[in-house]
């Protein structure tokens, strides 16, 4: 078996020994830490599958290959590769992100965003077509755009105490269950891994469910979720609050309104409004575990010379002081981050939607790559992801630098 190189203990490299190596000892050719790491660095300069980065390997020079402990002229094939990705261990392969990034400090009176979204792959679907309609589950957190956690649903076979969602992904009448069922169903498991402490969930009106919140509240954060129609009571009470039928006699001012603006424009969009009213007029009211707030949130704009309108309507569980519409409406905005920036990177730019990747473990095995790839460059400071593939695209030494190099405690 080959030898490793030393290496920074905190390096993402370390991290991926901790990875068991499902082949046997005898027949190891290439260290499994190693391959790794090539495959991120692949990631990295634009390559997006299995072939790609074998190429890419056999492309490198001898240097780059001895710093990670391969022999020169002996690269691995892409067969090598597939057989081995599908073989690794899903769990131990989704637990580097957790190794490596965690949130930065958060204080009581500045709470840090953390999304919750969920994603297919729909490249592999085709060859999964009675699988659930979402097949990972991540954790962004604001700030820095990082991904603290990721976690596979269909890996998510056990659920929490605090979760009402059986751990099956078909329902009773045997049918596949629903994307709702099967992203609810691994939210309980994602949440147990995160420290919620100065922390705040945030998420579609699909998180808006009683036991999600009494799980984040038990843990010691707080919440900001959407209010839709799959809480069709939740929804009556805060639109008769903030938008009345006209003539009601229940029409009656807020005594507590508290109100919040920003304006901004671009794609397409001229003098786009949004505006967050918060209120305390339900507490004591509402049956909902540690609700503070309920929140009325509206966006107006121009577009294609037509008035456009969208009203949405949010409960919280943070306290007047640190729950002020202004805050509330940094978290409303910093929520999408993870839909229209990071999911739609992971997309476009790293093909994670094209790819057909789909024998065992391969597709998370890939899933973590690409999180990790986009980790790396956003603590670099690379937030066009394309300009920087190109870059490293032309620099194995400097891709090679961002994978070996020691990685900050705080992202």
């Amino acid at each position: 078996m080959p030898s490793m190189p030393q290496v920074d203990p905190d390096s993402l490299i370390a991290a991926f020994r901790t990875i068991p190596d499902p082949r046997r000892t005898a027949s190891i050719r290439y260290p499994l830490p190693a391959l790794l790491a090539l495959t991120v660095a692949a990631c990295l300069a634009g390559q997006h599958s299995v072939l790609a980065v074998a190429e890419w390997i056999a492309l490198q020079p001898t240097p780059v290959l001895t710093r990670l402990g391969l022999l020169p002229g002996q690269t691995p094939r892409q067969s090598t590769l597939h057989r081995l990705f599908a073989r690794l261990d899903v769990t131990a392969v989704c637990a580097i992100l957790q190794q490596q990034v965690h949130p930065p400090p958060a204080s009581p009176t500045n709470p840090l965003g953390i999304a919750l979204d969920g994603k297919a792959l729909r490249g592999q679907q085709q060859f999964h077509p009675h699988a659930p309609s979402v097949d990972l589950l991540s954790a962004m957190c604001h700030l820095t755009g990082l991904t603290l956690a990721i976690l596979p649903v269909t890996a998510a076979a056990t659920t929490t105490s605090a979760s009402p969602i059986p751990p099956a992904s078909v329902t009773t009448t045997g049918k596949v269950a629903t994307k709702a069922q099967t992203e609810l169903r691994a939210a309980p498991t994602l949440i147990a891994r995160l420290d919620w402490r100065g922390r705040v969930l945030t998420g579609d009106a699909l998180y808006c469910q009683r036991a999600l919140c009494r799980q984040v509240l038990e843990a010691g954060g707080d919440y900001f979720l959407l209010v839709k129609g799959n809480q069709p009571a939740l929804l009556r009470d805060l639109t008769w609050v903030f938008d009345p039928p006209p003539g009601s006699i229940l029409a009656l001012p807020l005594q507590d309104r508290r109100v919040a603006q920003c304006t901004a424009q671009g794609h397409g969009r001229r003098q786009e409004v949004r505006e967050v009213v918060a209120s305390t007029d339900l507490d004591g009211y509402l049956d909902w575990p540690g609700v503070q707030q309920v929140v009325r949130w509206e966006r107006r704009w121009q577009a294609g010379g037509t008035e456009h309108q969208q009203v949405q309507y949010a409960i919280t569980s943070l306290s007047v002081e640190v729950g002020t519409p202004q805050r509330l409406l940094e978290l409303k905005r910093g929520h999408w981050g993870i839909e229209n920036g990071r999911h739609r990177v992971k997309d476009v730019v790293l093909g994670e939607d094209a790819s057909l990747i789909h024998a065992g473990s391969g597709a998370w095995v890939w899933a973590m790559v690409r999180e990790v790839t986009l980790n790396l460059l956003y603590r670099d400071g690379d937030r066009c992801v394309a300009s920087a593939c190109r870059y490293f695209s032309q620099r194995p030494h400097d891709t090679l630098d961002l994978v070996l190099g020691p990685s900050p405690t705080r992202a």
